[in-house]
């Protein structure tokens, strides 16, 4: 809502639209205006005081954090939206950190205060505690709740009253009483953040005592720029109340391309080099790709130096390929309007490049740079696509391809030992999001189910086993006798076949036939169709017939003697453990942890990180199903975690026996159809 008083305030739109009838300018996706939250970045321009500004407006759902960091990486600041009832989210710590990590300075902007129970100095405080004492307060709310129009503007020492109809119009009138109190104070307050942002302001500052007006705007935007302190605005977006000053402020003191001139990449040998504003050759930075009906591809970019127009030829320096830029345009959500050239500091969009995607760099003229890609986060849900319809496998994978070309926070795997596909996703939100384009765009029939897990067969025990094979039908015969010892070998060690044979009992040439059917039944399973893992087999004598013996005979005596073997050997199943690292609130502790006890966890570890604790946690794998999703419910949305295989383990004897009974039933359902 922000974004779109932001394009009413400068007459882009002539009506403001609304989140509830899916008609704002940044939300115009099917799944966005569906769900209605945002779920991709969506690039938007206006002129504000003769200054142009690219909006990203940037999804909060941690779900979609990919689509901020592609945004982050390529702004100039960074726009923090907070809800005056809601206070600081996951989405919110997350878009502070990665700002931090980007380099640029930040605002925040607290909205709503046209709602109920609104607490300036309680969010403050809260807004504070997470992102320190120095966020500073440039507008307070004069009135807050429903019939909000006026703020206090601090720098100025005026209220400013506004219209109420949604035009972003205000009046203007020096503070009085307690307000011009409230803003001497915040007034001097601010004066001594600007004083200590440069050496010879803060001699000044002392020598006069303070700092004149004039003084004190030039030291603003430097202020800013170093992050000395962090200004905060309070807004209604929803009934435009104090965005027009917000963006007065964001004209005359945010920041531009100028501020930061050069950028750190590296040329095609892997050494450091500058890209700088004022460099004549194009640099081109790729931070999203999007796919749209009736209009193809989508390339999202910036310009680091130069300019580039139609039919300018680059180089994909991180392909090592040529492409041609077509038409440019600059984007107003899905209204696209084609410019002749832009350049550098500048954000546009490029249809229909051969083979570009999101995080290459495209070069022109003598340069050759490739600029640091984002690093996203890894996907901690994980679910398996089941298909309803058979033969729509290649549909399925050529979609799957599509769209982790577009979003790279989700990864995909064709798994051929569960023979299943797997998608991997930052959380149950954007899974769904996920199946959901997979199915409208590509025209499939998919739908999310548990994957399944990647169980071990091994055993406890030695076992021996004499196995005659022979089969005698008209013509040829078969015969092979293999005896066979069976013994457990340390965990991770895989399976070791051997041979003692002594005498002539049985030729060596069959013994390479033995190992291949011992072989089979391992990859099969014999327990409960999984891999079995971490054993030796002696294959130490046997029998054979001079006509009658064979390859295939001794491969399937092989086969079933190592079955019998391992079954007089205690087998049992080892199941996957993963380590899961998680981060939660203080307050959430107990909750999280006996949730984990439910789920047969066993804690390895705990340390404090700010008002955070993070847990160390070995935990099954079929315990983990969904658990992001539960995570964010015992948590108030507010923690996150991360899991990676560990180690195998010695499953529990009843949860053995459900896995060996549900494979039963899987198996005489699969013999059934």
């Amino acid at each position: 809502m922000l974004s779109e008083a932001m394009l009413a305030c400068a007459g882009v739109i002539n009506r403001m639209g609304s989140i509830a009838a899916g008609s704002t300018v940044s939300d115009y996706h099917d799944s966005e205006q569906q769900r209605q939250i945002s779920v991709s970045a969506t690039l938007m321009h206006l002129e504000w005081l003769n200054k142009k500004f690219n909006l990203i407006d940037c999804p909060g759902y941690a779900d979609f954090m990919g689509e901020s960091l592609g945004a982050l990486r390529v702004s100039d600041f960074a726009l923090i939206t907070v809800h005056a009832n809601h206070g600081v989210g996951v989405g919110t710590d997350a878009a502070w950190k990665y700002a931090t990590q980007n380099g640029i300075p930040k605002m925040i902007v607290v909205n709503a205060f046209d709602k109920e129970e609104t607490d300036f100095e309680k969010t403050l405080a809260q807004i504070r505690e997470h992102f320190g004492e120095r966020v500073f307060p440039l507008t307070l709310p004069v009135n807050p709740g429903p019939g909000f129009n006026q703020v206090l503007d601090v720098p100025r020492s005026e209220l400013i009253t506004f219209a109420g109809d949604r035009s972003g119009k205000y009046t203007e009138a020096a503070a009085s009483g307690p307000w011009a109190d409230r803003a001497k104070a915040l007034h001097s307050q601010l004066i001594e953040f600007i004083a200590e942002s440069d050496d010879a302001l803060m001699e000044k500052f002392f020598a006069q005592g303070g700092l004149s007006e004039e003084e004190m705007r030039a030291g603003l935007h430097a202020a800013i720029q170093k992050q000395v302190f962090t200004p905060l605005f309070v807004t209604s977006a929803e009934n435009n109340i104090g965005v027009a000053r917000l963006m007065d402020f964001i004209a005359k003191y945010g920041s531009s391309p100028a501020d930061r001139p050069k950028v750190t990449g590296q040329d095609p040998d892997g050494k450091e080099v500058e890209v700088a504003l004022t460099d004549p050759d194009p640099v081109l930075y790729i931070f999203k790709t999007m796919s749209e009906a009736q209009f193809g591809e989508l390339s999202f970019f910036r310009v680091y130096s130069g300019s580039i127009k139609f039919g300018t030829e680059l180089t994909n320096t991180s392909r090592r390929g040529t492409e041609k830029i077509g038409q440019i345009y600059i984007l107003n959500g899905k209204t696209r309007t084609s410019v002749p050239s832009l350049n550098a500091g500048d954000l546009g969009a490029v249809v229909k490049l051969k083979d570009t995607h999101t995080g290459d760099t495209l070069c022109g003229g003598k340069r050759a740079v490739i600029l640091p890609r984002v690093e996203y986060p890894k996907p901690n849900i994980h679910a398996a696509l089941k298909s309803s319809v058979k033969g729509e496998e290649d549909k399925i994978a050529s979609g799957l391809a599509a769209l982790h070309h577009e979003d790279p926070t989700f990864l995909y795997m064709v798994d051929a030992e569960l023979r299943q596909t797997i998608v991997s996703a930052q959380g149950e939100l954007h899974l769904e999001v996920i199946a959901d384009r997979l199915r409208k765009r590509f025209n499939v029939h998919v739908e999310l189910v548990e994957p399944r897990v990647r169980y071990r067969e091994t055993i406890k025990g030695r076992g021996e086993s004499k196995y005659r094979h022979k089969k005698q039908t008209g013509g040829a015969g078969q015969f092979a006798e293999v005896w066979m010892r069976i013994e457990p070998k340390p965990r991770d060690t895989g399976v070791e076949f051997t041979q003692s044979l002594t005498g002539q009992n049985v030729d060596r040439v069959f013994v390479p036939s033995v190992e291949k059917g011992v072989m089979k039944a391992c990859e099969e399973g014999i327990l409960a169709g999984y891999r079995v893992v971490d054993v030796k087999i002696d294959f130490y004598d046997g029998k054979m017939h001079p006509v009658d013996s064979k390859d295939i005979a001794f491969q399937i005596a092989g086969y079933f003697g190592f079955k019998e073997c391992f079954n007089a050997a205690r087998p049992c199943l080892l199941e996957p453990i993963h380590l899961v690292e998680i981060r939660i609130p203080e307050d959430c502790m107990g909750k999280v942890m006996g949730d984990l006890s439910s789920r047969r966890g066993k804690i390895q570890g705990m340390d404090m990180d700010g008002g955070f604790q993070v847990i160390r946690a070995h935990v099954p794998a079929k315990e983990l199903y969904r658990y992001s999703s539960t995570l964010r419910s015992l948590t108030g949305g507010r923690g996150v975690h991360t899991e990676s295989f560990s180690h195998y383990e010695e499953m529990p004897r009843d949860a053995e026996a459900k896995v060996i009974e549900e494979s039963k039933k899987a198996k005489a359902q699969q013999e059934a159809e």
